[in-house]
């Protein structure tokens, strides 16, 4: 438990910390902000993408060829934590945001409130970012069990580094659907995730058609075969939703509490995901994919009303009444 919070400490700074600082130092430089799509797309296929890869493939040989137990993944990544730090203290310059709009703790999460309560589309996009995150969460600590249902030894460092491989290829998709007007990312993310939602269906339907035996085997089973095609669909639809969040924060968050607000909806998502693992072994691992599975829909139609919302102003500036435009470009005549 002690872990799990300091892993929401430390994943809550991951995911709003270098963002605001990006967006923030992106929009000081007067940079084109068509380039932020083309960073965070970049950000997902290298960083969350092929270092990922290379991540399971190295910790896959410090477990098994090294023999160095299930807490050297941890121990490397916290070597390479404090080597980026090293070089980000060198090399990045500080941003501190307006020195005069400086809040206390408590300020700063009114000023979130208020912005969420008064600006729907806030409050959806950080809805959909719950719901689609719980998900994510939960479908890490699930896909090992689910592969391998009766303690099969199955080789977890190369499944992951295959993840982030459908990841790299989401992202590389995402990358080129935001270099285009059309369609919008408002308007893809719907399908994404519908899509997300059917692909965590696949334990659920492997157990209703596929008769699951009790004897353990020699490598993975075909049901968890056919499970991890559809583990690798839902890592394509990560790697799209990332860059795409990103990119959908940038334009309907306000910079001055981008972290706040990003981070306010990060306490209902951590607590989901602490109460699912204490109660893992209450319900049975499909009716937790379908739980997930559900989320992913309600997200598809939350997306769905945020685009719309989302297009009325646009919609209200381009209709003007008849007579309005006449009294604009003609004279009056009397």
């Amino acid at each position: 438990m002690v872990g799990r919070i300091l892993g929401v400490v430390s994943t809550s700074l991951l995911f709003s910390a270098f963002e605001s600082w990006l967006i923030a130092e992106h929009n000081k430089r007067n940079f084109e902000q068509q380039w932020l799509s083309l960073t965070f797309s970049k950000d997902v296929f290298l960083g969350n993408g092929l270092v990922a890869i290379l991540s399971g493939l190295f910790v896959n040989l410090l477990v098994d060829t090294f023999s160095l137990g299930p807490v050297a993944p941890f121990d490397a990544a916290a070597s390479f934590l404090a080597i980026g730090m090293a070089i980000i203290l060198a090399t990045w310059s500080e941003n501190y945001g307006d020195p005069s709009d400086s809040k206390d703790l408590l300020t700063q999460f009114k000023v979130a409130s208020i912005a969420i309560a008064s600006d729907e589309k806030i409050a959806l996009l950080g809805a959909i970012q719950s719901l689609f995150e719980g998900s994510m969460y939960t479908f890490v600590f699930l896909w090992t069990p689910a592969l391998s249902p009766n303690d099969e030894e199955i080789p977890h460092g190369f499944i992951f580094a295959t993840f982030m491989l459908a990841s790299m290829l989401g992202s590389s998709l995402a990358a080129r659907l935001m270099a285009h007007s059309s369609p919008r990312v408002e308007s893809y993310m719907q399908i994404v995730f519908l899509v997300s939602g059917a692909s965590l269906l696949f334990p659920i339907i492997t157990s209703v058609l596929v008769t699951l035996s009790k004897a353990k085997s020699e490598g993975m089973p075909l049901t968890s075969c056919i499970q991890l095609l559809g583990f690798c669909v839902f890592e394509a639809c990560v790697g799209i939703f990332w860059p795409s969040i990103m990119k959908m924060r940038s334009q309907y968050i306000p910079e001055e509490a981008r972290s706040t607000i990003m981070n306010f909806f990060r306490i209902p998502l951590n607590i989901f995901v602490c109460v699912v693992l204490y109660n893992v072994h209450a319900f049975p691992i499909t009716i937790m994919f379908g739980m997930c599975s559900i989320f992913l829909f309600v997200a598809s139609i939350l997306q769905r009303r945020l685009m719309i919302i989302s297009d009325k102003p646009k919609a209200e500036e381009d209709w003007i009444p008849m007579k309005d435009r006449n009294s604009e470009t003609e004279p009056l005549n009397l």
